[in-house]
């Protein structure tokens, strides 16, 4: 069998694989069949202890530009697979097998080893065999023809989307609301018999049979709406998990260029309002909608026992109705008002958090109040009148549900005294009242939720406005996967930011081949930064040709880029977690002696040993527990881990100490071993042993060569250096100064 000892022979050697890998290995094979390149390490979740989800897994496929569907089989339906892509079976010890073949006939299937050589033959399994090892769970994998999923804008037409998913369970709720609105019809009836029956002509008899029906009722219906909350607390937590997974995933596709120009704290904001959403989904429109198979129901009914009562009844939910839809547009208006105000008062507390350094460092508090105070006070008038306004329409509804509520009664008891031959009995009179009852509360809900619709509106307009905004999910799941060497290609390529006055690149031409260590220098805004934007993909509106390797960069899968590119910036972020974790944060499947091997080339090593915990030590929020050449250190570390072949420093050092930059420019030499290294640096000392420096220059290239020709050649370059080793002993400009890359600097 394909999990069986053989497998291990196939696999070249007595060690087995962890059933966690092997489960991992299946999809990759059975994904590669589709032309989907798959990185074990990529994994987010890999372990040798836990065995990966089929969700999970799922969702690596669909990451990587596949599709994915997991599905539960009986035996019967898998042998009936004929002519299938490599489908993966998920077995009960957390391993895996490929089937790639069916026979009905004799009653097998076809396995493969998923660390079996492609060579090597399939083994057929039985029905008793493979049931031994395989409760019925699969993975099928698919190609995605027709390029990247079309992404729905967020707007109600997606939120119906999202709640039509779960139609078995709605089907379940609905059922369970209409029987229990059916049986809510019974009490009223019962009351109704009582009066006029059982007190009037004083019957035990009826009375027992009555007692005997009430708790037999009672009994089903205190089932029924157990099942029913319970069939609706799992609809509202699954409509809760898909709309927050959406919804990050969403906000994660969104390009870097869009969080650079808005203000974090709005961004947080708005996308917030979608929670706002969520709860009027899950909670008041979910409600209201049961509710409303009760007032389906107890409608004819009402209409059975007084045609006239059930008019005016009808006649006030109208009312209701009305008032409630008049109040709409300057409801709306208010509402969005005090949603805007909360989202500005939101941001202000973010930027004051995040900024707390430099508030306090400057004693910006009262500033800070008093910008705080302001939108507070915003929030406040918006509430405020938003509020008066729901007041308003609320005491012109209360009346009308007054009436429902109590004016019915006496409306009835007129009707009894005048009309003494009509049906409006006692009983039958109370038994309108207990239903009437019934029907007021679904109408209050109707004419709250259509007030509840302004604010829900203006959240999700406010939501829309960020997580509707182009992504990258394209790029991100297509494009080519060639093997990165490093070699550069610019060709007459010109980008301009938008909204800036003028281009940042303006024909910009030269090349490099793969394993060269090219330098970066210019002036301040002279387009150094923004080479390194456009060869990560952060930016792609560019004009012209840029080629990695011979490929148009915007030909090459984007998440596939990014990951064979190491990137060290000035500032680098590590996040609240291990050393460990950090330095594996883009290939969370990678081991311990990965992290070592990392740290080492990263020099990290040495002071990472020193911790008290090593690399389990804890890095806190805002890196505060280490020194900025630490940081710098582990940001290397976690660039060179997965060996791109094309490495990004851009300003790596220059907020370092002279003793810390000493350290990391020390380490570049070795690093370059093998990679193409772009460096971008104001020190043009710590870039005279690259094979080649670009001069830069009002988003030109003014210059390219070694460090000596451009002192010849380059009246920028030569001007620079000038500037930055006039005290130098012998100020000439042909005498090589001490290198900071050499071993000696450290």
């Amino acid at each position: 069998m394909g999990h069986s000892d053989q497998t291990a022979d196939q696999a070249g050697g007595p060690s087995r694989p962890a059933p966690a890998l092997i489960r991992l290995q299946a999809v990759l094979r059975a994904a590669r069949f589709h032309g989907i390149d798959l990185d074990v390490h990529d994994f987010v979740g890999a372990s040798d202890d836990a065995a990966p989800s089929i969700p999970a897994l799922a969702r690596w496929v669909e990451e990587n530009g596949g599709t994915a569907r997991g599905l539960h089989l009986q035996w019967r339906d898998l042998v009936r697979l004929r002519d299938v892509p490599p489908v993966a079976l998920m077995f009960n010890d957390g391993s895996a097998g490929l089937m790639v073949g069916a026979d009905e006939v004799n009653g097998v299937i076809w396995l493969v080893d998923p660390f079996a050589s492609p060579d090597s033959p399939p083994v057929a399994v039985d029905e008793l065999r493979l049931c031994a090892v395989w409760g019925g769970d699969v993975l099928l994998v698919r190609g995605r023809g027709g390029g990247a999923p079309v992404e729905e804008p967020v707007d109600f037409a997606w939120l119906r989307r999202l709640v039509l998913g779960e139609r078995r369970l709605l089907r379940d709720v609905v059922l369970a609301s209409v029987v229990i609105s059916v049986l809510a019809v019974f009490p009223p009836l019962i009351v109704m018999q009582v009066i006029d029956r059982v007190v009037s002509f004083h019957s035990m008899a009826t009375l027992i049979s009555l007692t005997g029906l009430v708790v037999v009722m009672a009994f089903y219906e205190i089932l029924l709406s157990y099942a029913r909350r319970e069939l609706t607390l799992v609809l509202t937590t699954r409509l809760d998990t898909r709309i927050s997974l959406a919804v990050f995933d969403r906000l994660l596709a969104l390009p870097l260029e869009f969080f650079e120009r808005e203000q974090t704290g709005n961004v947080i904001g708005r996308v917030s309002a979608i929670y706002r959403v969520r709860q009027f989904m899950t909670g008041r429109l979910l409600s209201t909608f049961l509710d409303l198979f009760t007032l389906l129901v107890v409608l004819p009914f009402l209409f059975w026992l007084s045609f006239s009562l059930a008019w005016m009844t009808v006649a006030a939910a109208a009312l209701i109705g009305g008032i409630i839809l008049v109040a709409m547009p300057g409801m709306g208006r208010m509402v969005g008002r005090q949603v805007r105000a909360e989202m500005d008062r939101s941001a202000t507390l973010y930027e004051t958090v995040a900024g707390i350094r430099t508030v306090k460092t400057l004693a910006l508090e009262p500033v800070r109040r008093e910008a705080w105070d302001e939108k507070t006070a915003s929030v406040v008038t918006a509430s405020l009148d938003a509020g008066r306004m729901g007041n308003w329409v609320a005491s012109a509804v209360m009346p009308l549900d007054l009436f429902i509520n109590r004016g019915i009664i006496l409306v009835g008891a007129y009707l009894a005294l005048t009309a003494p031959t009509a049906d409006m009995e006692a009983g039958a009179l109370m038994a309108f009242m207990m239903l009437g009852g019934r029907v007021a509360a679904p109408l209050v809900g109707m004419a709250r939720l259509i007030d509840d619709l302004n604010e829900v509106r203006s959240a999700l307009s406010e939501a829309g406005s960020v997580l509707n905004r182009p992504t990258e999910t394209r790029a991100l799941t297509t494009g080519l996967r060639p093997p990165i060497r490093g070699a550069l290609a610019f060709s007459d390529v010109c980008f301009t930011y938008p909204a800036a006055s003028g281009p940042a690149l303006s024909d910009v031409t030269f090349s490099v081949p793969a394993g060269t260590m090219l330098g970066l220098v210019g002036r301040s805004g002279s387009g150094k930064s923004t080479i390194t934007r456009l060869l990560q993909g952060v930016s792609r509106n560019y004009t012209g040709q840029l080629r990695l390797d011979g490929i148009d960069l915007r030909e090459i899968n984007l998440t596939y880029l990014r990951r064979s590119c190491g990137v060290v910036l000035q500032d680098n972020f590590l996040f609240r977690g291990t050393i460990r974790d950090n330095i594996i944060a883009g290939r969370p499947g990678l081991t311990l002696e990965d992290v070592i091997r990392a740290a080492r080339l990263a020099g990290a090593e040495e002071f990472i040993e020193r911790m008290p915990a090593g690399y389990d030590t804890w890095i806190e929020e805002g890196s505060t527990n280490i020194s900025g050449g630490q940081r710098q250190r582990l940001a290397i570390a976690r660039a060179v881990i997965s060996d791109p072949k094309l490495m990004i420093l851009d300003e790596a050092t220059s907020a370092l100490d002279p003793e810390s930059e000493a350290v990391v420019n020390a380490n570049l030499r070795r690093l370059a071993h093998g990679r193409t290294m772009v460096i971008v640096s104001h020190r043009l000392a710590s870039l005279v042993d690259c094979n080649q420096i670009c001069v830069m220059d009002r988003g030109r290239v003014a210059a390219i060569g070694t460090h000596a020709e451009l002192l010849t050649r380059s009246p920028i370059y030569r001007t620079l250096w000038m500037q930055q080793n006039r005290f130098n002993d012998g100020g000439g400009n042909d005498a090589p100064p001490p290198s900071s890359l050499h071993g000696d600097a450290a």
